[in-house]
């Protein structure tokens, strides 16, 4: 294949990737632009093989490719929708080991090489290894295996930046080093990339771990096209960065609807504990209790005392489970009297696969006549878009998903908020509790809904380890513990 018939067909399938990342932006037509970016990378790889020498290798790559198709494959079979962050991550991981084998088979194949190569290799190894560090550290926590807060050892902070200073160090010395140097030095920034990625990846916890993704996405699209430098692939270089440019946009997105700065996720900041309920359920508004201070009435009916409206689970200290809980007596009433409902999903929903039983309930309160709408936050669960992907698994129309920006304002006209599996996205301690890993993250107003209903697993903190004051916050907020699927069972049963 000719050089300039080449360049074509990569400028043409670095715009189907692109289209296919448009399309993959809006739900209707995700599913196409997934098939549309998987055809052009799958056409970018026969055009490679097409232009490459393969005489003597073919075997291996038969080999590999073969072996790769059938391990996606049973992945693909096997794993559930509540495991995708985890696959992304695991994913992630290897595209930016894939960089580092690439980028240390160019410095170790013993041909001269030019500054540029040498260099564009280091890059390509640094970025490579850090990124497959930290995804697979990113992969353990999202499945369980490492934990799941933050985990900070001394002087960490001063760690991070002394590995990425070593790293920067032996990237500037390897193009400089003599041809017997250069694969010890590969190696030791290969260690030196390890030890970055791991240390910032453990110290990630509760509502970072979007961004987290997302700019380990990025990173890995970012070695792929540096490793293309390094081996003068212009067709790699190009899809590179297309992934690279796009998960950097959307780290910046993730950043901007967290509150955070890039550089405090990657160098982390400081963390304290999280100001008690008590301190802070003052600043929970509670509409029933200011119509009763301001002499209205509240709704159609007198003010219980508080406490009387919320019913909890007892902890089963034997088997370690939960008791099952009745519906407290007004949320009938609360679901008929509603006009305008609000459901916030969260990751307790996934968990539970419970997005069956929310479009049961859907359909029933559409079937009332009322308003539904979803509030979605843009880190509930644990991955950018978690909660659309799964809310339109069982048909939701994407129209009825709101984005935090565009729903914040219309809680306070809201009749009722319903919450499933949702804590730290609705946790109204991040307007207060300073030094806690939430603190400044703009949150759902849920708490500013006339009424409440929080169907949770418990009144644990959530993933962020921050008490949520709503749990005490009076009597407009009703408590639904346990399983999501089955108190949505136990509430559409008495619907």
């Amino acid at each position: 294949m000719s050089d300039t018939l080449y360049y074509i067909f990569s400028v043409l399938l670095s715009l189907g990737v692109l289209y296919g990342i448009r399309l993959m932006s809006k739900v209707k037509t995700a599913a196409l632009g997934n098939r549309v970016s998987a055809l052009c990378m799958l056409a970018a790889a026969a055009i490679t093989l097409m232009r490459t020498d393969l005489s003597g290798s073919l075997p291996y790559i038969i080999t590999g490719l073969a072996g790769g198709s059938l391990v996606s494959l049973l992945m693909t079979a096997r794993a559930k929708m509540i495991q995708m962050p985890q696959i992304v991550g695991l994913l992630n991981g290897l595209g930016g080991l894939a960089s580092l084998l690439a980028a240390l088979l160019t410095v170790s194949s013993g041909a001269a090489r030019s500054a540029f190569e040498l260099t564009t290799s280091a890059l390509a190894l640094a970025v490579g290894t850090l990124t497959f560090s930290g995804s697979l550290v990113a992969a353990g926590k999202l499945h369980g295996q490492l934990p799941q807060k933050p985990l900070v050892y001394p002087g960490h902070s001063a760690l991070t930046v002394f590995a990425a200073l070593v790293m920067v160090a032996l990237i500037t010395l390897l193009p400089l080093s003599a041809h017997g140097n250069s694969l010890l030095l590969s190696l030791l920034l290969i260690l030196a990339g390890l030890i970055f990625g791991w240390l910032f990846a453990i110290r990630v916890g509760g509502a970072d771990m979007p961004i987290t993704i997302s700019l380990l996405n990025s990173t890995s699209g970012v070695a792929a096209a540096i490793a293309g430098m390094a081996l003068g692939d212009i067709l790699l270089v190009a899809v590179g960065g297309i992934v690279g440019a796009s998960g950097l946009l959307l780290t910046q997105i993730m950043c901007r609807s967290m509150n955070r700065s890039l550089g405090s996720v990657i160098f982390g900041g400081s963390v304290h504990p999280a100001a008690s309920p008590a301190a802070t359920a003052s600043l929970v508004r509670n509409p029933l209790s200011q119509a009763s201070e301001s002499g209205a009435a509240a709704q159609d009916e007198p003010i219980r005392p508080e406490g009387q409206h919320c019913e909890t689970l007892c902890e089963d200290s034997a088997s370690g489970g939960t008791a099952a809980t009745p519906v407290p007596a007004d949320a009938p009433a609360w679901l008929e009297k509603a006009q305008s409902v609000i459901i916030v999903p969260g990751y307790g929903m996934a968990i539970s696969q419970a997005q069956e039983k929310v479009k049961l309930l859907l359909d029933t309160l559409q079937a009332a006549g009322k308003q539904v709408r979803f509030a979605i936050h843009p880190v509930a669960g644990r991955m950018p878009g978690h909660m659309n992907v799964l809310l339109a698994e069982v048909d939701i129309p994407y129209d009825l998903l709101c984005e935090m920006e565009d729903i914040n304002r219309d809680f306070p006209s809201t009749d009722l908020a319903i919450v499933i599996g949702a804590n730290d996205v609705i946790n109204p301690a991040a307007n207060t509790a300073q030094g806690t890993p939430i603190y400044g993250m703009p949150i759902l107003n849920v708490s500013q809904a006339k009424r409440v209903i929080i169907c949770n697993y418990d009144k644990k903190p959530g993933y962020a380890g921050v008490d949520n004051p709503l749990y005490e916050g009076g009597q407009h907020v009703l408590l639904l513990l346990g399983d999501a699927k089955d108190s949505l069972d136990v509430l559409l049963s008495n619907k």
